[in-house]
């Protein structure tokens, strides 16, 4: 085995430890686990000008209501986007989704990219420690409001269990293998992997980015909430968790 070889199987023998594993699966299943999903979504890929939900409930035979959701689900992981498109009349817009790439990777997508992070905590750290916290937070947040119009544009508000819910698969896509709960009346998010990796324990401000994502997401979803963190893997606990 060459030393080219032998340096790579080393660097993947470090970056796949069991939590990036199980991440990986979990951002995999929680998009093409469903067979009817993997269906719609090389229907969609096949339609050049992508499908509306009714569209692809009566390809495959489904309930409009249920083809949306598997539709939704895809948005969500970024494997389809969204188009609105205006009606000639005074009809409403027509809803169309679209593949958002003519190819998709199934090898473990959920990686630790610790060079990226650590450069993003330090740079954060040249900030004081309030004014890191808050760049994070709004980073965050602003994705987390893109993220939302791209799964949901131009939709009415969704109720905040769905929300949760909804937020919680968005999460899980980008290997937060996230999933919500609801303990004594009150919501919250439980993520077991942080893509962040080491750099999120070497730079805690970046758990600021996860917290904001949660809000912009929640905004575009449902409307303004205000989560708190209540505990995280970069500060020693075993899951993080938000409450919203």
């Amino acid at each position: 085995m060459s030393g080219a070889s032998v340096e790579s199987s080393t660097v993947i023998s470090r970056s796949l430890t069991p939590e990036t594993f199980s991440a990986a699966v979990e951002s995999i299943t929680a998009s093409f686990g469903d067979p009817t999903r993997r269906d719609i979504y090389l229907r969609v890929r096949e339609a050049a000008e992508g499908l509306t939900a009714a569209e692809v409930a009566q390809a495959v035979d489904l309930h409009n209501n249920v083809a949306r959701h598997h539709l939704d689900k895809l948005a969500a992981a970024g494997h389809v986007v969204v188009d609105i498109r205006r009606a000639a009349g005074a009809g409403r817009p027509s809803k169309r989704y679209r593949a958002a790439q003519s190819d998709i990777a199934l090898d473990f997508p959920v990686r630790h990219d610790d060079l990226l992070g650590t450069l993003l905590g330090r740079a954060l750290s040249l900030l004081s420690g309030h004014e890191a916290e808050q760049l994070a937070e709004e980073v965050g947040n602003e994705y987390g409001l893109h993220l939302a119009a791209v799964m949901a544009p131009g939709e009415a508000q969704r109720s905040l269990r769905s929300a949760v819910t909804m937020v919680a698969e968005t999460l899980t896509s980008h290997g937060f293998a996230a999933r919500s709960e609801s303990i004594g009346g009150e919501l919250r998010i439980v993520s077991e992997h942080c893509p962040f990796g080491q750099a999120a324990i070497d730079h805690p401000v970046l758990c600021a980015i996860d917290r904001g994502l949660v809000k912009g997401l929640l905004a575009g979803l449902h409307g303004e909430t205000t989560p708190h963190l209540a505990g995280s893997l970069a500060m020693g606990d075993s899951v993080c968790t938000t409450f919203v």
